[in-house]
């Protein structure tokens, strides 16, 4: 009998778990507790945590005490946004990211390791590739708050997640649908691209920059439509 070393099962678990995770996620992104994914998959905790652990460090996964593990940014837990939501505009928005994304973007590219920005450059793909506004927005939403995360400031990261919450309170992604089309999809992911360079290269002036750019590129696209 021939035994695998435990780091080539890992690896054949993280191609299973890869493969399966849009279909066994909620529609909020949630997966199912550790408990029921190792009796799915047969195998121990143990070395399924091994692989969770590997899909987190790659971008794929989020995990947060209390909450569980999601394919997206988990929500923000009891943060009463709803009423505020009602009220904010678009351009609200845009204001309050054009302050806090630049400098998250020059935190990200002073502390972001090589393996860090190895999955934000795969995350970043998933921009490029969307074929649809809708795919483009999850994909958008998990790249912007990768950066947020590579900040690696717990603070910045709450300021964050409460402006996404707010977006994802309000009508945002139907808004923004309504200007998006293959070339602009193209574009803003293009400008993705260059950000991640600047990250890439421990330019944080240029991430910040760069950043700053892309949403002005964003808040100069609320006032067209397609």
């Amino acid at each position: 009998m021939t035994f695998s070393p435990p780091e080539a099962d890992t690896l054949d678990l993280e191609d299973r778990l890869r493969a399966e995770l849009a279909r066994i996620a909620d529609p909020d992104g949630r997966l199912p507790a550790e408990r029921e994914l190792a009796a799915r998959f047969g195998v121990g905790r143990t070395r399924l945590r091994r692989a969770l652990a590997a899909l987190e460090l790659d971008g794929l996964l989020f995990r947060r005490h209390g909450q569980g593990t999601f394919t997206m940014p988990p929500p923000v837990p009891g943060n009463g946004l709803k009423s505020l939501a009602r009220s904010v505009t678009p351009a609200d928005v845009m204001e309050v990211r054009m302050e806090v994304e630049p400098a998250l973007a020059a935190l990200a590219a002073e502390r972001a390791t090589p393996e860090d920005v190895r999955a934000l450059r795969e995350l970043m793909g998933g921009t490029l590739t969307a074929q649809t506004p809708e795919c483009y927005e999850i994909a958008d939403a998990i790249f912007h708050f990768r950066i947020a995360e590579l900040a690696r400031n717990p603070l910045f990261l709450r300021v964050y997640e409460q402006i996404r919450s707010v977006r994802e309170q309000s009508d945002w992604a139907a808004w923004r649908a309504d200007r998006m089309d293959a070339a602009r999809i193209q574009e803003l992911a293009h400008q993705h691209e260059a950000l991640v360079d600047r990250i890439s290269a421990h330019d944080s002036a240029g991430a910040a920059q760069m950043m700053e750019r892309h949403l002005l590129s964003i808040a100069h696209g609320m006032r067209r439509r397609r």
